[in-house]
């Protein structure tokens, strides 16, 4: 680990942390609270970072595709009269989401499953890169910035980007190496409770593909449809819990063999710097 002791972690000039966890548990919560307190921490997002360095212009390309379905916006994007991009932020990622989609029924809103795997492919291209870059970024904040302390507010898929189980693993080995990994535990409740969340307001998440294609073909085969017959919010609503229960045991092994572990409910009761500060410093050895 980054920090081997208690004292190797408060007495650091520089901290350096990673979140990692299901989304909704208080990653960003956490940063957002960090950059906001002394001014003293850089918070660089994972999912920011994928929206606009690596799918900045497939989000922008497919709000434009749609935009040339209608005659007026069209003659004003053949005469380069309008601009249309992306307004991504760290607390509205919904260009992102809407980019990814769900699969099913395009009468529906979904999307065809090949085209729905490509742009899962592009996001899982874009994660490790930039994941890889917050190495860049704990210098750049120092470098520009002056900022001493650093906090990356990790996507909620990072768990499907890697392998925790392999002592060699690039990512979690670069990651490993210049920050400490912390992931927020949820309990059962937390788990229903975003259930339940989701199924008010379901939306497009990354999945591991062996996983999502196994799932895609289970649903349909319990349902009797044909590919162009599903109901998309249907599937990632039916496919939501069990994703949850399928990253659970790889956030554990992340935890474990790469970092620390805190609880949800712990996170919850963090008020400022100095509280995240005890509570990390619990989690390492005397």
């Amino acid at each position: 680990m980054f920090y081997s002791t208690r004292s190797d972690w408060l007495n650091a000039s520089r901290k350096r942390v990673l979140l990692f966890g299901m989304s909704g548990l208080g990653k960003t919560y956490l940063a957002s609270m960090l950059r906001e307190g002394t001014g003293d921490w850089f918070h660089y997002s994972v999912d920011y970072r994928i929206g606009t360095r690596y799918m900045g212009e497939f989000i922008a390309d497919n709000f434009k595709r749609e935009a040339m379905k209608v005659p007026f916006l069209r003659e004003l994007l053949l005469s380069d009269s309008v601009y249309i991009a992306s307004n991504i932020t760290f607390d509205n990622l919904a260009p992102l989401s809407t980019y990814l989609g769900k699969p099913g029924s395009p009468a529906k809103g979904g999307l065809p499953f090949d085209e729905y795997m490509r742009r899962q492919n592009q996001h899982r291209a874009a994660e490790k890169a930039a994941l890889l870059d917050s190495a860049h970024f704990i210098e750049r904040a120092k470098d520009i910035y002056q900022l001493p302390h650093f906090v990356c507010d990790s996507g909620g898929s990072i768990c499907e980007v890697v392998d925790p189980a392999d002592p060699k693993d690039p990512i979690l080995t670069a990651l490993s190496s210049n920050q400490l990994m912390v992931w927020i535990e949820g309990s059962e409740a937390h788990t229903d409770e975003l259930v339940r969340r989701f199924d008010r307001a379901p939306k497009p998440m990354y999945y591991q593909p062996d996983f999502l294609e196994r799932k895609w073909v289970e649903y349909r085969v319990k349902r009797g449809l044909k590919e162009d017959e599903v109901n998309p919010d249907d599937f990632v609503r039916w496919t939501y819990r069990q994703a949850l229960e399928h990253r659970q045991p790889r956030y554990a092994a992340m935890a474990q063999n790469w970092g620390v572990k805190v609880k949800a409910e712990d996170v919850a009761l963090v008020r400022d710097e100095k509280d995240f500060t005890s509570l990390i410093a619990q989690t390492l050895p005397a």
